[in-house]
């Protein structure tokens, strides 16, 4: 049958995230946000997800999307939103997680755009034990809608491949239908990623898990799209959170195509399906770029960032450590003061540093380079 041309084919004629109608520099929601998703889709590039916990590592992010002028995804866990909450505060009722999340976005919201690029403002893994989480975020979300007409967030993440699909599927449909009022975008997932993430533990998890098949991913599209077209799927193809050996675990970006193809059989429509790309911490090359040219629009990055944020402290403190053993007293002379080394706004732009070049790396390897070159 002839494949229908989609929105992602007049993305295709757009040569900057600037020719998309209502493009704005800071936080997008709705239609705005779609069309970015849409012309990655076209353009055959991903746009990386960063997971942030504090202001530094949000300034972190957006520097780095200066640096390489593409927009980007900032998004808060339940752990990390209430780290930026603040550690003391109980989170009984994921009380501290949803100020923590509201916080950061404001946060995010009142500072992006100075750095002169689109930005989508997302909530990572929402596991079924953490939906007061969730909630919360969407009370925030529509109670800003009724203020400012688009929701706080651009989008959130439903995470409830631990249940039964029919179960994860009947939720998220709950969910979007309340979304779609406010014009914003639900990402789920079907299948399970292996690994360690935010509490959730699924290293123990058998490897034919890790992989979903073409009909468990299309029984999600069939379901969804009638409510809205605003979704993503992380679709399991071999991913683990954290980092592992190569060879561990086998990526198989090969289903991806598998796929989009069988949706494309069943709706008529050329790749119809927005896919995301999760564990991919130590994934080659060559995996990451079949992934992009399979339609993934989207992938998540938080181990490597950790790693890099660290790296910054590390090695600063490896080359000024004599500086750094007391307030007075280094090796220039005893009673010379060390104040200008562990000021934390020195060390923790170190760390910013570190984290800025690993963000533009890779943005690099999703081809998220210059997409908002005028």
């Amino acid at each position: 049958s002839v494949l229908e041309a989609t929105p992602v084919s007049a993305m295709a004629s757009c040569n900057s995230v600037w020719d998309i109608p209502g493009i704005k520099a800071g936080v997008v929601t709705g239609d705005v946000a779609w069309a970015i998703l849409e012309f990655a889709k076209a353009k055959k590039f991903a746009i990386p997800a960063f997971n942030v916990t504090s202001s530094s590592t949000i300034v972190a992010v957006l520097e780095a999307a200066k640096k390489i002028n593409s927009p980007i995804m900032i998004q808060f866990s339940q752990g990390g939103a209430q780290f930026m909450a603040g550690k003391a505060l109980d989170n009984a009722g994921q009380a501290a997680s949803i100020l923590g999340s509201v916080a950061g976005a404001h946060f995010v919201r009142a500072i992006a755009p100075s750095y002169g690029v689109p930005v989508i403002l997302h909530s990572d893994h929402c596991a079924k034990k953490l939906l007061p989480w969730f909630d919360g975020m969407l009370e925030a979300d529509e109670a800003y809608f009724k203020e400012h007409g688009e929701p706080l967030f651009s989008s959130h993440m439903l995470d409830l491949s631990e249940e039964p699909d029919d179960e994860n599927i009947a939720i998220c449909k709950k969910y979007l239908e309340r979304m779609k009022a406010i014009n914003q975008i639900l990402e789920m997932e079907i299948g399970i990623t292996g690994g360690v993430e935010d509490g959730v533990d699924n290293s123990g998890v058998s490897k034919d898990k890790l992989y979903s098949s073409p009909q468990d991913v299309y029984k999600v599209h069939e379901a969804l799209s009638p409510i809205s077209e605003k979704f993503t799927i992380a679709a399991a193809f071999g991913n683990v959170h954290g980092v592992y050996k190569p060879g561990n675990v086998k990526l198989r970006p090969e289903l991806l195509v598998d796929y989009q193809k069988f949706a494309a059989e069943k709706t008529g429509k050329a790749m119809p399906l927005f896919l995301v790309f999760h564990g991919g911490s130590g994934s080659e090359m060559h995996e990451i770029e079949a992934a992009v040219e399979a339609g993934v629009v989207k992938m998540n990055v938080d181990t490597d960032t950790q790693w890099a944020y660290w790296e910054g402290v590390l090695k600063f403190y490896k080359a000024k450590e004599g500086y750094l053993q007391g307030q007075i007293g280094n090796p220039e002379g005893e009673d010379k003061p060390n104040k200008s080394y562990y000021n934390p706004r020195k060390w923790l732009r170190e760390a910013e540093g570190t984290m800025v070049a690993r963000v533009a790396e890779q943005c690099k390897m999703l081809r998220n380079t210059d997409k908002c070159a005028r």
